[in-house]
């Protein structure tokens, strides 16, 4: 063990000169590369760096999540066009489709003036850089936090909770934070923090104060939208929905039905994201068998 922290240091130590050695760069991004940034650290500095390839997800792509799709895209609008509008806390099972509505957000939006600036969870001490760095700008900032959850001790969970509600200064009129996690209140609670339950002599019981801390954070998102795991008809349904859009014909998206039901048991999951996965090795599959046919 001794040798391996040793090792670290010394990387750390390496990772460090390597940088001091590379060019400074400005917080400022070149805004008209991009629509989509993401926060990075150099030398312990933030900055934001364009992304050149964004993820081209719409609306459209996105089936069995009608009523969230509806919520999102209608908070959003309100968003760009100057109206009040909520933080948006999504939850739920995973692959059903929560960091793609975000996305498809962007894409539905961007023409609107909507950016999208993506932060990581330990990066999170920094939104209050960040929404400083932004705030004179005439567009629209997403603040995409994905997979969020904190365990005891984290500061990005303080920092996140400032930058939501409880900033001396007032929220910035230009962002909004859109969060995804597995966990609606953001932190595992623990069977001990039922410690902190007590009761009166009436009879009442009283919340301990750790309890309290622990569903708060979630708390500050004016919108939540939940997702459940699909059932096996809506699995089924985004599967065709992807090979039609890879080129599958009707008779060949018939003829998966089986295949795609042991895909998903064998992932132990029925998600959109599975679905895609599937239709993907599918297809080419299909296009292999025939490429091999033609060769032979």
């Amino acid at each position: 063990m001794d040798n391996l922290d040793h090792f670290i240091r010394r990387a750390e130590v390496l990772i460090d000169r390597v940088e001091a050695l590379l060019p400074p760069v400005s917080q400022q991004p070149d805004w008209e590369m991009s629509s989509a940034f993401i926060w990075r650290k150099r030398s312990g500095r933030g900055y934001l760096h364009a992304v050149r390839h964004i993820a081209s997800v719409r609306f459209d792509d996105l089936h069995q999540i009608s009523p969230q799709k509806k919520q999102i895209e209608q908070n959003t609008r309100q968003f760009v066009t100057g109206k009040p509008a909520n933080n948006v806390l999504l939850t739920g099972a995973r692959g059903t489709g929560k960091s793609s509505l975000i996305k498809a957000c962007l894409n539905q939006f961007v023409d609107q003036g909507l950016r999208l600036i993506e932060v990581d969870k330990n990066d999170l001490v920094d939104l209050v850089e960040i929404v400083e760095l932004i705030a004179d700008r005439n567009e629209k900032f997403i603040i995409f936090c994905d997979d969020l959850s904190f365990e005891e001790g984290e500061r990005g969970y303080k920092a996140l909770k400032v930058a939501l509600d409880g900033s001396i200064s007032a929220q910035s009129g230009n962002v909004l934070i859109y969060a995804t996690s597995n966990r609606r209140h953001l932190v595992p609670e623990q069977q001990s923090d039922n410690a902190g339950y007590h009761r009166a002599d009436d009879g009442d019981l009283h919340p301990g104060e750790t309890v309290e801390e622990k569903i708060s954070l979630s708390e500050r998102f004016g919108l939540w939208l939940s997702f459940y795991p699909f059932k096996q008809d809506d699995y089924l349904d985004i599967v065709a929905y992807w090979l039609g859009k890879l080129g599958c014909t009707a008779s060949q998206i018939e003829a998966s039905r089986a295949d795609a039901l042991r895909f998903a048991l064998l992932r132990g999951s029925r998600s959109g994201r599975v679905a895609n996965q599937f239709a993907r090795a599918y297809m080419g599959e299909l296009l292999s068998d025939a490429r091999g046919g033609d060769e032979l």
